[in-house]
């Protein structure tokens, strides 16, 4: 037993990259992960971490043990949750994070659907675009759309979604549709900044197949998607946007999908968790549920 709880505190270290978080999050004292950790690696005989006075991080030796410690406990928590899982009496906290753009009155819908099948489990829901730090903040899993930086999280696809190109009916009649891709330099765009830096993000276009970015000059730069969204019905200028984000507008004609010939080619859409050790329960449930629900409540603009 001491063997297996030194392996969740070794995993747990290994994640967080701090004694001190890892002993919070685990709510033992600092000194006692040091002395596990200081124990393992003796039993092991080799060094598991490299530490300094910020952080710390694994060896390689330490590295290859964490890939083997993760099959272990998955296959315990597994074990352990076997006859409950997908029983109506599954408790806890859920923790999930959805970009704008599926904060819609469709997906609540969905989600109260799930909250009625599994009501003991409290869900938190957090609606942003930004860079969420799932372990920072206590966030169980994320959705997000585009591509990812390359992180330690574990990525889990969900599909893709279908971008449009499209702008006001009064900004096109004002300014002219753009039927090729350099008359687009003759236009004004909405642009969309994301991460850290907010950088705005650059539009992709199909040609011929290959894949072509496109960096527009801006009338207005937001951070926000839904306000993205409207600053392009208000026909500050042109907007590159997931398809779920636009389809009412598309459909009441407040925006014109444009440039369709040129159409790019779908983003993925991925939830991110950050490990698949001590993943809970209500936690493994719900990332079941957004993989198969997504695909079916927004159909008509996501690809499988």
């Amino acid at each position: 037993m001491e063997l297996l709880q030194s392996m969740q505190l070794f995993a747990r270290l290994a994640e967080l990259e701090s004694f001190t978080k890892a002993a919070e999050s685990l709510e033992i004292g600092r000194p006692q992960v040091t002395r596990y950790i200081q124990e393992l690696e003796s039993k092991l005989g080799v060094r598991l971490f490299h530490r300094t006075t910020r952080r710390v991080k694994l060896t390689t030796e330490g590295e290859r043990f964490y890939e083997r410690v993760k099959e272990i406990l998955g296959s315990i928590a597994d074990a352990t949750t076997m006859f409950d899982r997908f029983g109506n009496t599954l408790s806890g906290r859920l923790r999930i994070d959805i970009p704008t753009a599926f904060a819609q009155v469709g997906f609540m819908n969905s989600l109260r659907e799930f909250e009625n099948r599994f009501p003991n489990i409290e869900m938190v829901l957090g609606v942003t675009d930004r860079t969420v730090d799932l372990v920072g903040e206590g966030v169980d899993c994320a959705l997000r759309i585009g591509e990812l930086p390359s992180s330690t999280l574990i990525a889990r696809p969900v599909g893709m979604a279908i971008m449009i190109t499209c702008a006001a009916p009064a900004y096109l009649e004002q300014h002219g549709e753009p039927t090729t891709l350099e008359s687009l330099a003759e236009h004004r765009s909405v642009n969309f900044l994301s991460g850290q830096n907010n950088r705005p993000l650059a539009w992709h276009f199909s040609v011929k197949g290959k894949d072509t970015t496109y960096s527009g000059r801006a009338a207005i730069s937001v951070s926000e998607s839904n306000a993205y969204v409207q600053c392009g019905v208000a026909g500050f200028g042109i907007i590159q946007a997931p398809g779920i984000a636009v389809e009412q507008y598309l459909a009441n004609g407040a925006l014109v999908e444009i440039l369709k010939c040129f159409r790019p080619q779908p983003r993925p859409v991925t939830v991110l968790y950050p490990s698949r050790t001590h993943l809970a329960p209500q936690v493994e449930v719900f990332l079941d549920w957004l993989q198969q629900e997504i695909p079916l409540l927004f159909s008509e603009w996501f690809r499988q």
